[in-house]
């Protein structure tokens, strides 16, 4: 049973023993906002071997003034959720293990200060440093005129478009799962009624936490979706002879210039001068329930980052290897999705722009296991081989598209 109760309420509280809390932190429709907020196991009186806190607060200056940030800390890892830009999280730390990037772009900044038009279609660079982004969902992909003539920026308007409700739900019972909810609302009228019910979950002691979310069609029409989960990772994990593997059939580069790297897809050089981007486009494969793994460690293979996600929802895979030098943003993207990152008139022929009825709802599940040691990278690798089976991998040189054409 989960109970509502104000958080002035729950931050007064001893103990909370029989009954699950929510805390609603943000509230759009009745105005609510905590402000700065927190919360802890102790406050509510759980016992748990691992003693966990919550904390939201609002950033001030610059072009990071008005936003919030929700950091969860489950006792071994520290989550920077931000509710402003839409859900997105911004890194997770763990002892000497960080996911996420250095990328240009230091603040965290507010969608207020960002066009996504700019630039012919490039705005959304501007504000573009967090460890995982939604892409999506009305489209997604690199910016273009549509068949319509409608411009189409970078990668959708979701990252940019701040939560209207954001609640904090704990389970009552041991081992005290902690949900983390954000309603975010891609709504134009004559255009779209599209509604993402986004879920950030996490067991006190865990190295591994899952979004669950639910994209729902509020319209009476039947209108077009695409998504991308734009997972970014740097150093530590990223470095001269860091190694991707990933589930899948079949490889493909995005472009000509991606060709040279094919052969190579797998391993990742030093920040390199002038090297500038290489993305490869998978079919990821799954097990009898669709889940796949994408497994990311570096060159000594005792830390990285494990991806599980359901090919049944997201059946494709990009990876994105930008190593440039550090000062322009050396990372590397693990994005599973219904999409490639071509623009969306590119993606139709191929069939990876789905269609949402009225009324209906699409679930996304993922999971990032943190790698801490030498032997936690050998099981995961172990399970993308029993997910691979005896099926090889085809390594084909022609581009899904041909751009120079284009």
């Amino acid at each position: 049973m989960i109970k509502p109760i104000a958080a002035a309420v729950l931050l007064a509280l001893t103990s909370v023993s029989t009954q699950a809390v929510e805390f609603v932190l943000t509230d759009a429709t009745s105005g609510q906002d905590v402000g700065n907020w927190q919360v802890s196991s102790d406050s509510l009186g759980l016992k748990t071997d691992a003693p966990f806190t919550l904390e939201k607060r609002r950033l001030h200056g610059g072009k990071q003034e008005g936003v919030d940030v929700l950091v969860v800390n489950n006792g071994v890892m520290e989550i920077t959720l931000v509710p402003t830009r839409g859900m997105g999280i911004y890194q997770v730390k763990s002892g000497e293990l960080r996911l996420g990037w250095d990328s240009p772009v230091k603040e965290i900044v507010n969608p207020a200060f960002i066009d996504l038009e700019s630039r012919n279609g490039l705005g959304w660079l501007d504000g573009f440093n967090e460890m995982m982004v939604r892409c999506g969902y009305e489209w997604t992909g690199h910016p273009g005129v549509d068949d319509n003539g409608q411009l189409l920026s970078l990668h959708g308007r979701v990252q940019n478009t701040p939560a209207s409700t954001v609640k904090v739900i704990i389970d009552d019972a041991a081992p005290h799962t902690i949900h983390v909810q954000g309603l975010v609302a891609e709504h134009t009228f004559k255009k779209t009624n599209l509604t993402t019910l986004t879920e950030l979950s996490v067991t006190p002691g865990s190295r591994t936490f899952e979004l669950h979310d639910q994209l729902t069609n509020q319209a009476d029409y039947a209108d077009e979706y695409q998504i991308i989960y734009h997972s970014n990772f740097g150093t530590p994990i990223l470095e001269a002879g860091a190694k991707v593997t990933a589930a899948a059939s079949e490889i493909s580069p995005f472009n000509d210039y991606a060709k040279a790297g094919l052969k190579g897809w797998q391993t990742y050089l030093a920040p390199t001068k002038d090297y500038d981007e290489m993305v490869f486009n998978l079919k990821p494969i799954g097990d009898a329930q669709g889940h796949s793994l994408a497994v990311l460690h570096n060159q000594a293979g005792n830390l990285g980052v494990a991806v599980g996600y359901n090919v049944k929802q997201l059946p494709v895979l990009t990876l994105w290897k930008n190593t440039d030098t550090k000062q322009q943003g050396y990372v590397t993207g693990i994005e599973p999705g219904t999409s490639y990152a071509y623009n969306t008139k590119y993606q139709r022929p191929l069939g990876l722009v789905p269609t949402i009825q009225p009324g209906e709802t699409k679930s996304f599940d993922l999971s990032y296991t943190l790698l801490r040691s030498a032997e936690d990278t050998r099981q995961a690798l172990a399970e993308v081989a029993r997910i691979q089976g005896k099926q090889p991998l085809k390594l084909v040189d022609k581009p899904l598209v041909d751009l120079t054409k284009h």
